[in-house]
């Protein structure tokens, strides 16, 4: 990188750096969470914590305050705009943890390293390297419409690795690496994560049964269309997968694209207009829970 463009960087790094972080709108209590059905909360981004049953879930961990190549103390990479809504040590013994690709915002060793429980992670394929020496109870790999039934210590359950249209490079050299979003099957319900994903067919998700709970991302399209979805999209996508709720993700919490940080949820409520119902949670720290 050209020296003027580096001194450049780290100029915005340092006044980026000078931005207070908002705190998150609300602050979920899982202690109070019931084990019979599915709860959740959107912690920020693409990181949810489910209650499936019993059995406990955080999707695409990312609770640092920033995500990006970390060198020593510092990481190089874009400042959240709004706190998580759970700090790490607030979390509850985590039993699975997914991890859809490799991406920084999706994929953070800070935060993988001080998970609580030693949970199991399902992750795309070629993963596996990433996650050597964390504090991990064991690693499964899956390619696309590959599935495994993973045994934790609160039950069973199935999780399917899907097919998205993304990428998968950390480092854009290791374009080998792979990418995909997951089905999660326990007590006959359903739940959905699409990771990042841009337009593409999803009537294949459920094998045309209906899932209970679908996560969706819906944000950074503007330039980036090609690689993620748009609101209107988002929602297209969660109907061929017959979803009977949606989650919007990846929005509002770091300025990843060109749109202003409240469209892409403005959108989606649009939308969604006549039937708000099916809307999970829009705001960081919002709990849910999904009827029978």
């Amino acid at each position: 990188m050209p020296p003027l463009r580096v001194l450049r960087a780290l100029i915005r790094f340092l006044i980026e750096g000078l931005r207070p972080i908002a705190r998150a709108p609300h602050h979920p209590d899982p202690a109070r969470w019931p084990d019979d059905g599915i709860t959740g909360a959107w912690l920020g981004h693409s990181t949810v914590l489910i209650n499936f049953f019993g059995l406990w879930i955080v999707t695409d961990p990312v609770l640092a305050s920033r995500c990006g190549l970390r060198f020593g103390p510092f990481t190089i990479g874009p400042r959240r705009r709004v706190r998580p809504a759970l700090t790490v040590r607030q979390l509850p013994a985590i039993d699975l943890v997914l991890l859809s690709h490799a991406h920084m915002d999706h994929l953070d060793l800070w935060t993988l390293r001080r998970l609580p429980g030693r949970p199991h992670a399902v992750t795309a394929a070629g993963l596996r390297d990433l996650l050597l020496g964390l504090p991990l109870s064991d690693v499964t790999e899956l390619a696309w419409d590959e599935s495994a039934r993973i045994d934790t210590a609160n039950g069973p359950i199935q999780v399917t690795a899907r097919k998205v249209a993304h990428w998968g490079a950390r480092m854009r050299t290791d374009d080998w690496r792979g990418y995909c979003g997951f089905l999660l099957d326990r007590n006959h319900r359903k739940i959905g994560f699409a990771g990042d994903t841009a337009r593409t067919s999803f009537s294949h998700w459920a094998n045309g049964t209906e899932i209970d709970l679908m996560a969706v991302p819906i944000g950074a399209y503007n330039p980036w269309i090609t690689s993620h979805c748009n609101p209107e999209q988002a929602i297209e996508m969660a109907g061929e997968a017959r979803a009977r709720v949606l989650l919007p993700i990846h929005h509002t919490t770091f300025q990843l694209s060109a749109e202003p940080m409240d469209e892409p949820v403005a959108r989606f409520r649009a939308a969604l207009g006549e039937t708000p119902g099916r809307i999970a949670a829009t705001e960081i720290g919002e709990t849910f829970s999904i009827a029978s």
